[in-house]
C-alpha cells in the first residue's frame, strides 16, 4: 500500500470514529429529559441546551434532597434584581459592605462564577439558562460545618422571578427558588435516610436566608440610598459600571417612592 493509500484509508477510518462519535452524542441527548414542572413552578426545559439537560438529569431524578422557596416578595425593582442576578460579585460585595451577611463571589468566565456565603458552603455556580422570568444553574461545591462534615456535592438550583407590587405599591419581585442536591460522599450517600433531613434543613435554611439577605438590601436602597451609594464608592470602589448604575437606580427608587401610589398591590 502506497502512502497516499495509507493517509486516505487512515483519513476515513477517523471520519467513521468522529461521525459514530457524533450519533452516539446525539443518541445520548435525545435520550435525556427534564420534566418542566417542579415545585408546583413550570420551566421552560426545552429551551435548555441538549448537553446541559443529560448533566442535569441525573442530579435532578436521582436527587438527595429537593427543596422549595417561596413565593416570596423581594423589595427590589426588577431591572436592579436582574441587574444583580447578573453580577454575583456586585450583589456579594453590597450584601458584605452593608452587613447584611459575609457573602462573598468571583467571577470565573462567562456565567461562571465562584461563591461563598460565609457559613461553611462554597462552590461553583453556572448559568445554565435565563430568559424573562427563569433561570437555572448549575453548582459544584462543599459544605462543612459541626454537624455536616466535608459535604461535596452538585446541585441544580431554578429560579422564576416575577415583577410584582408589596404591599405599599412599591415595586417588588416575587421569587420562587426549586433546589435539588445530590451528594458525592459515597459514606453520607449510604446513609442517605439518615442525613436527609439534616442536609434538607441546611439547604432550606441557607436558601431562605439568601432571598432575605437581598430582600434586606432592597430595603436598605429604599430606606438609606446614600449609605448604599457610599459603601459603593468606599475604596475598593465597586466599578465604574456598577457604581453609574447604582446611582441612576437608587435615584429611580426614590423617585417611586416619593410619587403617589395608585395601583392596588398584587395578590
Amino acid at each position: 500500500m502506497t502512502p497516499i493509500q495509507v493517509m486516505w484509508v487512515t483519513r476515513g477510518a477517523l471520519m467513521a470514529v468522529f461521525l459514530g462519535s457524533m450519533q452516539l452524542s446525539s443518541a445520548l441527548a435525545e435520550s435525556c429529559r427534564l420534566s418542566p414542572q417542579h415545585a408546583g413552578v413550570t420551566f421552560p426545559v426545552e429551551q435548555v441546551e441538549a448537553a446541559w439537560v443529560c448533566r442535569l438529569q441525573p442530579i435532578i431524578e436521582d436527587f438527595t434532597t429537593a427543596n422549595k422557596v417561596g413565593p416570596t416578595r423581594v423589595s427590589l425593582p426588577d431591572p436592579l434584581y436582574e441587574y444583580l442576578l447578573d453580577r454575583p460579585p456586585t450583589a456579594a460585595a453590597l450584601v458584605n459592605r452593608l452587613e447584611l451577611g459575609l457573602y462573598k463571589a468571583e467571577t470565573r468566565g462567562a456565567g461562571r462564577y465562584w461563591g461563598d456565603d460565609g457559613e461553611g458552603t462554597s462552590g461553583l455556580v453556572e448559568l445554565v439558562y435565563q430568559d424573562r422570568t427563569h433561570r437555572m444553574y448549575y453548582l459544584e461545591g462543599t459544605h462543612d460545618s459541626v454537624l455536616l462534615r466535608h459535604i461535596v456535592g452538585k446541585a441544580v438550583v431554578l429560579l422564576q422571578s416575577i415583577p410584582r407590587k408589596d404591599a405599599a405599591g412599591h415595586e417588588a419581585v416575587e421569587t420562587t427558588v426549586v433546589a435539588y442536591t445530590r451528594l458525592d460522599n459515597r459514606l453520607l450517600a449510604g446513609l442517605v435516610s439518615m442525613v436527609r433531613p439534616l442536609v434538607s434543613s441546611t439547604i432550606t435554611r441557607k436558601l431562605k436566608k439568601g432571598v432575605e439577605a437581598v430582600n434586606r438590601l432592597g430595603l436598605e436602597m429604599r430606606r438609606n440610598p446614600h449609605r448604599v451609594l457610599f459603601e459603593a464608592t468606599d475604596p475598593p470602589a465597586l466599578p465604574h459600571d456598577d457604581v453609574v448604575f447604582l446611582q441612576q437606580a437608587l435615584a429611580g427608587m426614590q423617585a417611586s417612592i416619593s410619587a403617589p401610589q395608585k395601583d392596588q398591590p398584587s395578590k
